[in-house]
């Protein structure tokens, strides 16, 4: 029998779901609002001349060659990013499960790239990869590996990726660590009985009963890979060489910044912000099927 929490005034629950009804307002439907007025106007830089131009911008974003480039490749960047920051996190959130000395320790550790600025993790991982005085460049140049992020887009857009990527693998290891914890052990001890080895138990049983977490960490994963990787990105390449790794969060940028065209830019925000939510439907449409709550 459930239980349920009546309240005495009908007040209470919205005085209680008021701030973060006003955090959602103030920083997710107004910024939203602002966009979408903003992608039906035309104006210039300093907003003396602005007129109304319908779905003009819209109409100039999706015909354009450049953006389209650019959404092929985001979508090249963020199944490289979910999948890098995934199955790390999953293997080492199994290895910590195993650890029963100096488990905190290890579990706390193991947290410290995600409080990592995306800023200060892209300069780090310049410093590493820089041809001229990176470290790892070195190394790699010294076995022969051709290595060059500031002339090779290929180069440049795996950086930007494994830099994502290991920003990432923390976040999704601390849930895939608590979907572990959260298993009975008596299952895998059963099995085990019945003879099961150590990795039949991980895909007939531990597996299947982190699909939710699975599911969540792969909507959570591609939401950043889209959104929350421009500053990963400004610090190491600014979408160079040339636009070897301008995504679309990047290019709303450089056009409303440094290009100065806001209607196109809010256009473009649109855009993805529509290209995002449709992915994530499209999980739940299809994905979510596969998925075993228990």
């Amino acid at each position: 029998m459930q239980r349920r929490v009546v309240f005495p005034h009908k007040t209470l629950p919205w005085l209680l779901l008021a701030p973060q009804l006003t955090v959602t307002l103030v920083f997710f439907f107004w910024p939203g609002g602002q966009a979408i007025y903003m992608s039906l106007l035309q104006q210039d830089a300093f907003g003396a001349s602005v007129k109304f131009s319908g779905l003009d911008n819209f109409a100039h974003v999706l015909g354009d060659e450049g953006y389209l480039q650019a959404l092929w490749r985001t979508l090249y960047f963020s199944v490289g990013v979910t999948v890098l920051a995934m199955v790390p996190a999953l293997w080492l959130a199994v290895m910590a499960d195993r650890v029963v000395k100096a488990s905190t320790f290890y579990t706390t550790a193991m947290l410290i790239p995600y409080a990592v600025a995306p800023a200060v993790a892209g300069v780090l991982w310049l410093f590493m990869f820089n041809p001229s005085i990176g470290v790892l460049a070195w190394w790699m140049k010294a076995v022969g590996v051709d290595w060059n992020p500031t002339l090779d887009g290929a180069d440049a857009m795996w950086l930007v990726i494994l830099a994502s990527a290991w920003k990432q693998v923390a976040y999704n290891f601390l849930f895939f660590l608590a979907g572990l914890q959260s298993i009975p052990k008596s299952l895998l001890e059963a099995a085990a009985i019945d003879g099961a080895r150590p990795t039949r138990r991980f895909w007939t049983i531990i597996f299947p009963l982190l699909s939710p977490t699975t599911f969540f960490l792969l909507v959570v994963g591609l939401v950043y890979a889209f959104f929350d990787t421009f500053g990963i990105i400004s610090a190491i390449t600014q979408g160079g060489p040339a636009t070897a790794t301008e995504t679309l969060v990047y290019k709303v940028y450089k056009d409303g910044v440094h290009n100065l065209d806001l209607g196109s830019s809010a256009a473009q925000s649109v855009v993805l912000m529509v290209i995002v939510v449709g992915l994530t439907l499209l999980q739940f449409r299809f994905v979510e099927r596969r998925v075993h709550y228990g």
